[in-house]
């Protein structure tokens, strides 16, 4: 079945705008994101589909221009098409992956992209046995750093771990992490919020 029309099956109305609360935009993601991802399966090109994620996080990471051909409601449904056709041709993306990238642009929703990414790195750890973890740190992590990370949260879940990790310079020191739908927060600014807020219900 093509991307399409498993997407319309999930998605009767087939009527969203950037303006959606979050709730709504997840839920389109996830849709998304179950339809690339089965399509890849059955073309056993999930290792192609983890290179295509791992890209596409790092050209939304670096390029502000495609944060806001995604987001903004003042290019036309033609424009973003035709943008990110030759995007995907220039990443060399997969056929699924394209495919699926031209489909949401002219259902005006690759705005969910980083929420569909995210969805497709959790569906590809865990065929593979692993568990994904989102790391934010302050500064960059080493490698070593990342290994020993990997195998402190390997104990604790006692899975594999695909690390995701990116720079957020206004922590102060420690490290955000997301292990599945569970949040591990040891920065000191979220302990210095946590003690704010305490302060306030005693006040």
């Amino acid at each position: 079945m093509a991307l399409g029309q498993r997407e319309a099956l999930r998605n009767q109305d087939g009527r969203v705008d950037v303006s959606e609360p979050a709730s709504i935009s997840s839920g389109i993601a996830k849709r998304y994101a179950t339809a690339i991802f089965e399509l890849a399966q059955e073309t056993k090109s999930l290792k192609a589909l983890e290179a295509d994620v791992a890209a596409l996080e790092g050209a939304l990471s670096d390029s502000a221009d495609l944060r806001g051909l995604i987001a903004s409601p003042v290019y036309t449904r033609d424009q973003v098409s035709g943008a990110i056709t030759a995007l995907a041709a220039k990443m060399k993306l997969s056929q699924t992956v394209a495919g699926a990238l031209g489909l949401m642009a002219q259902k005006r929703r690759l705005f969910t992209l980083p929420q569909v990414l995210a969805a497709l790195r959790a569906q590809i750890a865990e065929a593979k046995g692993e568990v994904s973890a989102e790391v934010v740190s302050a500064r960059p992590l080493t490698k070593a750093q990342e290994t020993k990370l990997a195998k402190t949260l390997k104990a604790r879940v006692g899975k594999d771990i695909n690390l995701k990790t990116t720079v957020d310079e206004s922590l102060i020191g420690g490290l955000v992490i997301k292990v599945g739908s569970q949040m591990i927060d040891s920065s000191i600014r979220a302990q210095l919020a946590a003690l704010k807020n305490s302060m306030k219900e005693v006040g």
